[in-house]
C-alpha cells in the first residue's frame, strides 16, 4: 500500500462531533488524523490543514484548553469550528463573553462577502448552531464574512485561517459539507489519497502485530458492528479467532435462534453459544438507573468471557478480547481523544470493568455506522446481516426503562416483533436507520371488551441518520402507526396504550436510557 503521508490534522477540543469531523473528511477520500496533542512541535510537513474542533468549555475559563498562538506563524491552513472559532478570536486579542441568546438549533446563514470557503454555495442557507459563547470584538486582522440574526457566523483573515461558529460536519447544515470540500481542497489543495481498502490493509497488519498468533474472543451479537469485526479479524487471523455468543435473556424474540442459523451459513467462523438468561436477569433486579445497568451488563460480560477462556485455552491464556465498538458508542462514552462531555456509558466502552484480564481489541472503533456497512460489504458479508438495524449492546435491558423483569422483557419483545413485522411488511424497514419498541415505567387506565384494564405503556421510536451522531425522527404513516398499535393491544396481553416518540438527536439520544 503506498504510504499516506499529506494529511488534515484535527485538534479535539472536547467536542461530540470531532470524529464526525473526521469522517466528513473520508467520505472526500482525504487522510485526516484526530489529536488532542496540542503541542504545536509535532505538527510536520506531512499537515496541509489544521482543523480546531468544537468543545464544551469557555475560552475565558480558567484552565480551558488552547493552543501555542505560534500555530498562526505556521503558513498551514486553519479552520475553527464553535469553540474553535472563540479560541482563534481569543488568541488573536478579540473578546468572547457569555452570550445573552444561545444558539442551540437551526439558524439562517447570510454570507456576506464572495469567499473560497463558501463557494458554490447560496447567499442564505441554513446551517446548525450549538454555543452559549459569542464574538463581542473581533481579533486583529479579521473581519466578518458571514452573519446569523443573533451572531458572527464566519470570519476569516488574509493568512488562510477560517473560523465558524456552527458546526458545518452535521448533516443538518445545509452545505456544510461543501464547506469542508472548500477548505480540504481549494484551501488546503490536498489530493484524495484514502480508502476503505486502505482500512481494512491497515487494520488486518496492525491485528496480526498486535495479536502475534494469540488467540482472540470476540462478543458476537449479531448486530452489523460485531459481525463486520468478526469478519474483519477472521481476514488477519483465521482460526485464532473464537467468536462468543452469549444468550442474555434481554435479546430480541427468538434472536437466539435466528442468529445461529445466520452465523451457520457463513463458513469459517469459530462460534461458541452461550445460554446466561438466568443470571443477567438475577444481576438486574431492583436495578432502575441507566448507567448501573449498562455497567452490571458490561461486568457480567466479561465473566461470561472470562469462564469461556479458562474453558479453551490450551496451552496459555486466552488475553485479547474483542469488541465491535464504534465511534458512536465511544464519543458517548467517553472521550477518545480529547475532553469532551460523556453522555452515557456503552457496555462495551464505558461499562467494562477496571481490572479487565483482557486487553481490548476494536478495529471498528474510529468508524461510523454507515462506514461499517460499508466496510462490511467489501468483506463480503450479506445484506441480511450488514443491512440489520443497530440493537444496543445491553440489549433490551436499556429498553425496558427502569427495573427490568422476565415479563417486561417478553412483552417488549411480543411488542417489538410487531413493530419490524409492519415495517417489513410496508416496505420501510430499508427506508428507516433504526426502529424499536420501548416499555414505560408506568400503567394507564383501559378498556377491552367492556373490561376495564390497567396495563403498561410502550413507545414506538423510528429514527433517519447517517451517522447516528444526530437523527431525527422518521414521519411514518398514520396508517402504519394504527395498525402497529391496534395490533400491539390486541396481541400482547399486558399492554394496552401505545405513543409514538417524535423527538430527534438532539435534543434526545436514540435510546431512552
Amino acid at each position: 500500500m503506498k504510504e499516506i503521508k499529506d494529511k488534515i490534522l484535527i485538534i479535539d477540543y472536547g467536542s461530540q462531533y470531532s470524529q464526525l469531523i473526521a469522517r466528513r473528511i473520508r467520505e472526500l477520500e482525504v487522510y485526516c488524523e484526530i489529536t488532542g496533542d496540542t503541542s504545536i512541535e509535532n505538527i510536520d510537513e506531512s499537515v496541509k490543514g489544521i482543523i480546531f474542533s468544537g468543545g464544551p468549555a469557555s475560552v475565558y475559563e480558567k484552565d480551558a484548553p488552547s493552543i501555542d498562538k505560534k500555530v498562526f506563524d505556521l503558513n498551514i491552513p486553519i479552520l475553527g469550528i464553535c469553540y474553535g472559532m472563540q479560541l482563534i478570536t481569543h488568541l488573536n486579542e478579540g473578546t468572547v463573553e457569555k452570550s445573552d441568546k444561545r444558539e442551540f438549533g437551526p439558524a439562517v446563514l447570510e454570507i456576506l462577502e464572495d469567499n473560497i470557503l463558501f463557494d458554490s454555495i447560496p447567499k442564505n442557507t441554513n446551517v446548525w448552531m450549538s454555543h452559549g459563547d459569542h464574538i463581542t470584538k473581533m481579533g486583529k486582522g479579521f473581519r466578518k464574512i458571514a452573519g446569523t440574526s443573533s451572531s458572527n457566523a464566519a470570519i476569516a483573515n488574509d493568512n488562510n485561517v477560517y473560523a465558524l461558529q456552527f458546526h458545518p460536519e452535521v448533516s443538518h447544515s445545509e452545505y456544510g459539507m461543501k464547506m469542508i470540500e472548500n477548505f480540504v481542497f481549494k484551501v488546503c489543495k490536498m489530493e484524495k489519497n484514502w480508502i476503505m481498502k486502505d482500512f481494512i490493509e491497515e487494520k488486518v497488519k496492525e491485528i496480526k502485530e498486535k495479536t502475534k498468533g494469540e488467540k482472540v474472543l470476540l462478543g458476537l451479537s449479531g448486530g452489523v458492528d460485531s459481525s463486520v469485526a468478526a469478519a474483519l479479524i477472521n481476514k488477519a487471523i483465521s482460526k485464532d479467532l473464537v467468536c462468543v455468543f452469549v444468550d442474555t435473556g434481554l435479546l430480541r424474540k427468538d434472536e437466539a435462534k435466528k442468529v445461529k442459523k445466520q452465523y451457520e451459513e457463513l463458513n469459517g467462523l469459530n462460534i461458541v453459544y452461550v445460554d446466561a438468561k438466568k443470571r443477567f436477569l438475577d444481576k438486574l433486579k431492583g436495578v432502575k438507573d441507566p448507567e448501573a445497568k449498562r455497567k452490571i451488563i458490561g461486568r457480567e460480560f466479561i465473566e461470561v468471557f472470562n469462564e469461556e477462556a479458562k474453558k479453551l485455552k490450551e496451552d496459555k491464556e486466552i488475553k485479547f478480547l474483542a469488541q465491535g465498538t464504534i465511534y458512536p458508542d465511544v464519543i458517548e462514552s467517553v472521550s477518545v481523544k480529547g475532553p469532551s462531555h460523556t453522555i452515557k456509558s456503552h457496555h462495551n466502552v464505558g461499562g467494562l470493568p477496571e481490572d479487565l484480564k483482557f486487553e481490548i481489541i476494536e478495529p471498528l472503533r474510529e468508524l461510523f455506522k454507515d462506514e461499517v456497512r460499508k466496510l462490511g460489504y467489501r468483506l463480503g458479508l450479506s445484506k441480511e446481516i450488514v443491512g440489520r438495524h443497530p440493537f444496543p449492546g445491553p440489549g433490551l435491558g436499556i429498553r425496558v426503562i427502569e427495573e427490568v423483569t422476565e415479563e417486561k422483557v417478553r412483552l417488549l419483545q411480543e411488542a417489538d416483533e410487531i413493530f419490524i413485522e409492519e415495517l417489513i411488511k410496508n416496505d420501510l424497514y430499508d427506508k428507516v436507520s433504526q426502529a424499536f419498541v420501548t416499555i414505560l415505567p408506568v400503567k394507564t387506565v383501559g378498556v377491552m371488551g367492556d373490561v376495564r384494564t390497567y396495563e403498561y405503556v410502550v413507545s414506538l421510536r423510528s429514527v433517519n441518520t447517517i451517522d447516528f451522531m444526530t437523527a431525527k425522527w422518521s414521519r411514518l404513516p398514520y396508517e402504519l402507526l394504527e395498525t402497529v398499535a391496534t395490533r400491539i393491544t390486541n396481541e400482547v396481553r399486558g399492554v394496552n396504550r401505545v405513543v409514538y416518540d417524535i423527538t430527534s438527536k438532539p435534543s434526545g439520544t436514540i435510546e431512552w436510557e
